[in-house]
């Protein structure tokens, strides 16, 4: 564990460009039918199966709070979210949903929340769960530096450059509008405005087409569970496990493990989660600085940044040969800027242990 001043340094560290702000009904009903028929039209894979191939490549994204001694397994956190994309690389993917991805309200948005000149669509990506638990002690959205981006990095090393605080100069503002449609009368979202060891606050339900704009790259946050609890994993549910449509049923949901449907869902179960980003510059020479590239960090030059600012510490870290897919290396990497977890959460929003791990 680190000494206090340094969790506190840290913890501060961690504060987005300014407090969430709160926006209702951002969407229509008939945008949302339309995100909807398109993700009842595909299969889409757990979150965890996406982005996160070891256990310490998903911790590096949490905002700690797990004991000492703890061996974390995947399988640990696995819940019924799912994942896809409704547009990246600033092209939405589907052209049904021009008009929605490149939103001039949520440009205004993005720019009003910086005090910014600029800015562009990113991506845009869905969750989607039934009933579900959350084992989430509170984690970053991956941020982007110039160069290193999460099109072209591990989550994991993203989401450590952010919380150490040594690469501000190159990191991306951006902006997201996170829009929830849910009809659990008590699942909201957390948030932790002020860092982590401060306290936390809360969009409360009820959350149907309410959204937030925030900059979730520096602001430590976690859905809610929702849901029955006794529906909260499905029997059967495993790392290949699909999400999809119900052939024939506009409003039905299937989630599949090898072929075997293990839960079915109607649309009113759902928490469906749209995520719209969007990178903003304050003004015209920003703009040029993160689009022509003249002046981008390498991975080889945030690696061996990282590395010396832990020696510096006093703390023992080997230069691997594969740093980003050494489990050791990225386990070392995660203890050196673990600050130890909120220090509270919201009592109408405790933390589910995750399994295997006592309450």
């Amino acid at each position: 564990m680190l000494d206090e001043t340094l969790r506190q340094k840290l913890s501060d560290i961690l504060q987005p460009a300014a407090p969430p702000r709160e926006i209702d009904k951002p969407f229509t009903e008939a945008q949302k039918r339309t995100m909807l028929d398109i993700v009842h039209s595909g299969e889409w894979k757990l979150i965890l199966a996406q982005h996160f191939p070891t256990a310490e490549s998903l911790l590096a994204t949490f905002a700690g709070g797990f004991p000492e001694g703890f061996t974390p397994t995947l399988d640990m956190f696995l819940t019924p979210t799912f994942r896809g994309f409704f547009a990246n690389y600033s092209t939405p993917l589907y052209p049904e949903l021009h008009d929605i991805f490149y939103n001039e309200a949520f440009l205004n948005h993005a720019k009003s929340y910086w005090g910014a000149q600029y800015a562009k669509p990113q991506m845009m990506l869905f969750n989607v769960n039934g009933p579900c638990a959350n084992t989430d002690p509170g984690h970053l959205d991956s941020p982007s530096f110039r160069g290193i981006r999460y099109e072209n990095s591990p989550t994991w090393l993203c989401s450590i450059m952010g919380r150490s605080g040594l690469f501000q100069d190159y990191l991306i503002k951006m902006a997201q509008v996170i829009t929830w449609f849910s009809h659990d009368p008590e699942s909201g979202f957390t948030y932790w405005p002020q860092g982590p060891l401060k306290k936390p606050a809360r969009v409360q339900s009820p959350i149907y087409n309410r959204a937030v704009v925030v900059q979730n790259e520096m602001l430590v946050h976690r859905g809610e569970a929702n849901g029955p609890r006794e529906r909260r994993r499905p029997e059967g549910l495993a790392f290949d496990s699909l999400f999809s449509g119900e052939p024939g049923d506009r409003d039905g949901w299937l989630v599949k493990t090898d072929d075997k449907v293990i839960e079915r869902y109607h649309t009113d179960d759902l928490r469906f989660l749209v995520h719209w980003s969007a990178e903003v510059f304050m003004d015209a020479d920003e703009l040029k600085k993160n689009m022509t590239g003249s002046a981008d960090l390498t991975h080889d030059q945030a690696i061996e940044t990282l590395i010396k600012d832990v020696r510096a510490r006093g703390i023992e870290i080997e230069t691997p040969t594969d740093p980003l897919n050494d489990p050791v290396f990225i386990r070392q990497l995660n203890a050196a800027y673990d600050f130890g977890g909120p220090a509270e959460y919201p009592a109408e929003a405790p933390l589910d242990a995750p399994l295997g791990m006592a309450a």
